[in-house]
C-alpha cells in the first residue's frame, strides 16, 4: 500500500471516530498555560481539518493570534487526541454555511454579527483508543492480563495527517 493510501485510510479512521462526537475539547495555550473548553465541531466530512465557530472577543480567538498550535481531544466510543495549527477564517460566507439556530442561543447573536469568526484546525498527527470495537478492547485486554505486548492490537495507534 503506497503511503497516498495510507494517508487517506488514516483520515477515513479518524473520520470514522470523530463523526459522531459533537462536542470536542479544544486546547489552546495562554500566558498562564494550556486551556481546555468546550466546542461543537461544525458538521463536516472530517478531511484533516476541523472546524469551530466562535467569537473575536473571547479568550481563545487572542489566544490563537499568539500561539496557533492547539489539540482537540474527543470522547465517545472511541478517544481521539488531534494536534495541529489553528487558522482564524473571517469570512461571512463560510460562516452561513456551517450556522444553525441552535447558535443564536448558545452564542447569543446572530449569523450576520461581525464578531464571529471560524476556528479551521489543520490536523498534523491524531492519536487514537478505538474502545468501540468490542475485539479490539477483549484481544488487548487479553494481552495485558497475560504481560503479553499489547503492540498490534491496534487499539491505540498515532497517525500522521499532514500530507
Amino acid at each position: 500500500m503506497d503511503s497516498s493510501s495510507n494517508h487517506k485510510e488514516d483520515i477515513e479512521t479518524v473520520r470514522d471516530l470523530i463523526k459522531d462526537i459533537e462536542i470536542a475539547m479544544l486546547t489552546t495555550v495562554s500566558d498562564e498555560g494550556l486551556v481546555s473548553r468546550p466546542m461543537k465541531t461544525q458538521e463536516v466530512e472530517f478531511d484533516g481539518n476541523l472546524w469551530f465557530l466562535t467569537k473575536k472577543d473571547t479568550g481563545k480567538f487572542h489566544e490563537l493570534l499568539h500561539n496557533r498550535q492547539v489539540n482537540v481531544a474527543y470522547a465517545g466510543k472511541a478517544f481521539v487526541s488531534i494536534r495541529g495549527e489553528a487558522e482564524l477564517v473571517d469570512s461571512t460566507e463560510k460562516i452561513k454555511q456551517f450556522w444553525s439556530p441552535a447558535y443564536e442561543k448558545l452564542l447569543e447573536t446572530k449569523v450576520d454579527d461581525p464578531n464571529l469568526v471560524l476556528i479551521q484546525v489543520k490536523a498534523d498527527t491524531a492519536e487514537y483508543w478505538d474502545t468501540g470495537n468490542k475485539f479490539k478492547m477483549a484481544k488487548f485486554l487479553f494481552k495485558r492480563l497475560l504481560g503479553k505486548n499489547t503492540e498490534g492490537t491496534d487499539l491505540n495507534r498515532i497517525v500522521e495527517l499532514k500530507s
